[in-house]
C-alpha cells in the first residue's frame, strides 16, 4: 500500500508540474494518472470501484465549499434563468437523443439514458474553470452554478426511473418526500437570504484542530447521507450544509480545516475516472469512441449556447457557457453504472458510454480553453456582480 500511494503521488506530481507549465487545470493530471496506474497499463490499481467510492467524498466536500462561498441570490432572474435554461436543455437533449436513437435503431430506454448523459455536467470541472477565469463572482457564473444545482436535484428522479424500469415496485412516496424537502429548503433559504450572520457559538471547538476536522467532516457528510436517505443527491445535501454553515461565524474555521481533504478526495475521484477507462476497448473501437466524444462536446456546447442566448446573454458569453457545459459529468457515469447493473443497457453500450463520458471530461478542459477565446478576457468583475449573490474576498 505504501509503495502504491508513493507511486500515485509521484505520478500525479510530475503531471501537475507539466500542466502548470502549460497553464492547464490539474484535473487532467488526475485522470491521466488513473489511466497510467490502472488495470490496463501499469496495473497498480485493479479495482476502480474502491477508489471511486472514496473519491465521491471529494464531490461532497466540493459542493460543501461552494455552499459556504455563496450567498443566496436576491435577484429573481438569478433563480428563474437557471430553471428556464435547464428546462430548455432537457427538451433539446431529448430531441437530440431521439435523433441518435433513430439513426442507430436503439430502444426508448437507451434513448432516455442518452438524454440523461446530455443533461448532466461535471460540477467539479465547471467550478474549477469558473474560478480560474474569474467568472465565478459574476451573475453569469451564478446562473451556471444554479444550473448545476438543478441537475443535482434531477439525479434522484432519474435514478428512480432507471430502478422502475428494472422492475422495482413504484413508490409514490419516493417522489413526494424529496419534493416536499426541496420546497422546505426553498422557504428556509428565502428566510435567511437577508441575514448576514447566524449567531451560533461553540468556543471550545475554535482552538481544537482535531475537533474542528471531525466536526466539519461530520456536518458535510452527515447532510449528504441525510439527503440520500430522503431521495435527493448526497452532493445537494452537502451544498445545503455549506450554505447554512457559511452563515455561522462560529464555523468560519471549517474552510481552512477541510481544504486539504477536499483537494485529496476530489483528486481521487478523477483518478477513479481514469482507472475506469478500458484502453483495449477504446483502441479497438476508436472510431466510434472518438466520433461519440466529438458529438457530445459539440452538441452539448451548441445546445447550451442556444439556451444562454435565448436567456438574452451576449453571444460571447453564450459560447463560453456552452464550452463550460460541454462535457458529460460524474452523475452521467453513475446513471450509466445503474443502467448496466440493472440490465437496462447491454455491455457494449455501457462500455461505449463510459469511454465517451471519460474522454469528454478529459478533453472538455481543452475545449473550455478554446471557449475562452470567444469570451475574449478573463477576471471579469463588472456591473453584473452587484448583488449577484457571492461573497467577495
Amino acid at each position: 500500500m505504501l509503495w502504491t500511494v508513493c507511486v500515485l503521488c509521484m505520478t500525479t506530481l510530475g503531471l501537475m508540474f507539466l500542466l502548470k507549465k502549460l497553464n492547464q487545470p490539474y484535473l487532467i493530471a488526475y485522470i491521466i494518472t488513473g489511466i497510467l496506474l490502472g488495470p490496463n497499463v501499469l496495473k497498480l490499481f485493479t479495482s476502480p470501484e474502491e477508489i471511486e467510492v472514496v473519491g465521491e467524498i471529494g464531490i461532497l466536500l466540493l459542493m460543501f465549499f461552494i455552499g459556504m462561498e455563496i450567498n443566496i441570490p436576491n435577484k429573481k432572474s438569478l433563480i428563474i434563468k437557471p430553471l428556464l435554461a435547464q428546462g430548455i436543455k432537457i427538451v433539446l437533449s431529448l430531441l437530440f437523443a431521439y435523433c441518435i436513437g433513430k439513426l442507430l435503431d436503439l430502444d426508448y430506454k437507451s434513448i432516455v439514458l442518452i438524454a440523461m448523459l446530455f443533461t448532466f455536467n461535471s460540477t467539479a470541472v465547471v467550478v474549477e474553470f469558473l474560478k480560474k477565469h474569474g467568472t465565478i463572482h459574476t451573475a453569469f457564473g451564478i446562473v451556471i452554478l444554479n444550473i448545476l444545482l438543478l441537475q443535482d436535484l434531477l439525479l434522484a428522479p432519474a435514478l428512480t426511473v432507471l430502478k422502475f424500469w428494472n422492475g422495482e415496485k413504484y413508490n409514490f412516496f419516493n417522489f413526494i418526500l424529496p419534493l416536499a424537502v426541496c420546497i422546505a429548503i426553498f422557504f428556509i433559504f428565502r428566510k435567511i437570504r437577508h441575514i448576514r450572520e447566524i449567531g451560533f457559538s461553540y468556543s471550545f471547538i475554535e482552538n481544537d484542530r482535531d475537533l474542528q476536522v471531525f466536526s466539519g467532516l461530520f456536518i458535510c457528510l452527515g447532510f449528504g447521507v441525510l439527503a440520500e436517505v430522503i431521495g435527493m443527491s448526497a452532493a445537494l445535501g452537502s451544498f445545503i450544509a455549506g450554505v447554512l454553515v457559511g452563515k455561522m461565524k462560529a464555523f468560519h474555521w471549517l474552510e481552512h480545516s477541510l481544504l486539504p481533504f477536499k483537494v485529496f478526495f476530489v483528486s481521487l475521484f478523477f483518478v477513479s475516472i481514469g482507472l475506469r477507462m478500458d484502453i483495449p476497448y477504446l483502441i479497438s473501437n476508436y472510431k466510434l469512441i472518438a466520433l461519440g466524444t466529438v458529438v457530445v462536446l459539440i452538441s452539448n456546447s451548441i445546445m447550451s449556447a442556444i439556451f444562454f442566448r435565448l436567456l438574452k446573454f451576449k453571444w460571447k458569453d453564450s459560447l463560453y457557457g456552452g464550452a463550460l457545459l460541454s462535457q458529460t459529468g460524474e452523475f452521467g457515469i453513475l446513471a450509466l453504472s445503474v443502467a448496466y447493473k440493472t440490465n437496462i443497457v447491454e455491455y457494449e453500450l455501457y462500455k461505449a458510454g463510459l469511454g465517451i463520458t471519460c474522454l469528454s471530461l478529459l478533453f472538455s478542459t481543452i475545449w473550455i480553453s478554446i471557449g475562452t477565446i470567444f469570451k475574449g478576457h478573463k477576471n471579469i468583475i463588472n456591473k453584473d456582480n452587484v448583488n449577484a449573490g457571492f461573497k467577495y474576498d
